[in-house]
């Protein structure tokens, strides 16, 4: 593993311009974003055509049960990325390989528990949600299928992150293209040509999550991010991943708390307004799908001039990224505003549901623009050793931020619920930005050491205990080094006297 290339151990980001990598970046991710969302489009769309009410809400049912399990996975694939981006930054690549591969150890343990435990308790956790009868029956049946292989999604985002760590985004939307392609081949062919429904869009999942695991890993091991983990390392380096990954788990599941209040709120001006609310959440991965992948893309180069010693490179990642924001939401904004009427006749939407999409095309479409900035700011959170803050400012938008304004707005129907809903983003979304801002002028970092077998310059450990660990596993890795070194001196002796 140790005989890879300069290229693969160059870290990308801390050279060049800063807004070409982050759109580079971006720009990437934001392909395999919309292949995604399309095949799950298609998916729904499949479905549909079965006109099985049933078959319909338990797709319902079971998003709501993967999205509990996808936060946990992208929580742990945001401390992984976070965390060997700043090594490969500091030039330490074989600490970053061996910091990957303890935690891929941990990631797969647990997200094996999770979707086991899942799929046994199908039934009480659907009935939890609502779901009775033959959406019920669906349901389970599809959690039963997909739940057991939730490390297979969770790998291929470990994956995912680990090539983003390297700058290599091109590779990585490759993967997450490939994945979408298989499954949007054998959605028709299993839920129509084979008559296994909803079971045929658990198998196709099955299938897409496999290969995007398989082409994941191999990818990871060719740039020598991957490799047997050496046990008495995984506690102490799962300690250090953990200190992002957690927050940022807990702020991935900020978002169905907002999300449920609305929904009700809506529900009670009746199925219209659900109906208009349902078309623009369908809408917005869509059309936001480069703001999106902007989180996970800039924490890498954040990660990465951390690591190396360059405070005003992070510094212009995020000035960066928030002008990509308002040029996205502008150029999105104009082609809604525009096409207003085509969207409305493409969704054979009258009444509530086409008063709703024309406020959002004319006015609240805005509010993306501070639920972008939201986005930034959680990622700066993230990667600058302050994981806290986007937990905080995630849960401040999904409750202070929504119940208050929503309720407010329900007063003035549902127009006044989505103006309700995005007031509050607006006020977080500022928030976060300034504090994110205050973040970054106050990093303190040294730079990277020249020789590239010295020990990392890590920043300040956020408490005694992670500092005394940091300490004991950089003098591991000293004392491993110097027997490394006697190991091959002594080969050497061996082959002269031979």
């Amino acid at each position: 593993m140790r005989q890879g290339t300069t290229t693969r151990r160059h870290a990308a980001f801390c050279q060049g311009s800063i807004m070409r990598h982050v759109v580079v970046m971006a720009g990437t991710g934001a392909i395999g974003l919309m292949a995604v969302f399309m095949v799950d489009l298609l998916n729904l769309f499949y479905i549909s055509t079965l006109h099985n009410p049933a078959m319909t809400a338990a797709i319902g049912f079971t998003a709501a049960v993967g999205f509990i399990q996808i936060a946990v996975s992208i929580g742990m694939s945001i401390g992984l990325g976070a965390t060997t981006s700043r090594q490969i930054g500091a030039g330490h690549h074989d600490m970053a390989q061996r910091i990957a591969s303890s935690f891929f150890v941990v990631m797969l343990i647990l997200t094996s528990l999770i979707g086991f435990g899942t799929a046994l308790l199908a039934h009480p956790i659907l009935h939890a949600l609502g779901a009775h009868g033959e959406a019920e029956h669906q349901a389970a049946l599809y959690l039963y299928i997909s739940s057991p292989m939730l490390p297979l999604i969770a790998a291929g985002m470990g994956c995912s992150s680990l090539l983003r760590a390297v700058g290599a985004a091109q590779q990585s939307m490759n993967v997450t293209l490939a994945g979408a392609l298989i499954s949007a081949l054998l959605d028709p062919v299993l839920i129509l040509w084979m008559h296994l429904e909803l079971q045929g869009a658990a198998f196709s999942t099955l299938a897409s999550r496999a290969l995007v695991a398989a082409l994941g890993a191999y990818c990871a091991r060719q740039h020598d991010l991957l490799a047997w983990p050496v046990v008495r390392f995984i506690r102490t380096d799962t300690h250090r991943v953990g200190q992002i990954a957690m927050p940022a788990i807990l702020t991935n599941l900020a978002t169905p708390i907002g999300g449920i209040f609305v929904t009700h709120a809506m529900a009670s001006f009746g199925l219209s307004a659900v109906a208009g609310q349902a078309t623009i959440d369908r809408i917005v991965p869509v059309a936001f799908a480069f703001v999106f992948a902007l989180t996970g893309s800039i924490g890498p180069i954040m990660s990465q001039n951390l690591g190396a010693g360059k405070p005003e490179r992070v510094h212009e990642t995020l000035v960066s990224s928030l002008k990509l924001v308002l040029g996205c939401v502008a150029l999105t904004w104009a082609i809604l505003f525009f096409g207003q009427n085509v969207v409305i006749h493409i969704f054979s939407a009258t009444g509530t549901t086409a008063s709703l999409i024309r406020l959002f095309c004319n006015w609240t479409i805005g509010g993306y623009f501070f639920i972008g900035i939201l986005f930034v700011a959680n990622s700066a959170f993230n990667n600058l050793g302050h994981p806290l803050y986007s937990t905080l400012f995630n849960w401040g938008r999904a409750t202070l931020g929504t119940i208050p304004f929503v309720w407010v707005g329900m007063h003035f129907g549902p127009m006044g619920v989505q103006v309700g809903q995005v007031l509050g983003s607006v006020l977080f979304g500022v928030c976060a930005v300034m504090v994110a801002f205050g973040v970054v002028r106050n990093l303190k970092v040294e730079p990277a050491a020249i020789h590239p077998d010295s020990i990392p310059s890590l920043p300040p450990a956020q408490s005694a205990e992670s500092a005394m660990i940091e300490l004991d596993d950089l003098d591991n890795e000293a004392q491993e080094y110097e027997q490394g070194e006697e190991d091959a001196r002594d080969r050497s002796l061996s082959r002269s006297g031979g």
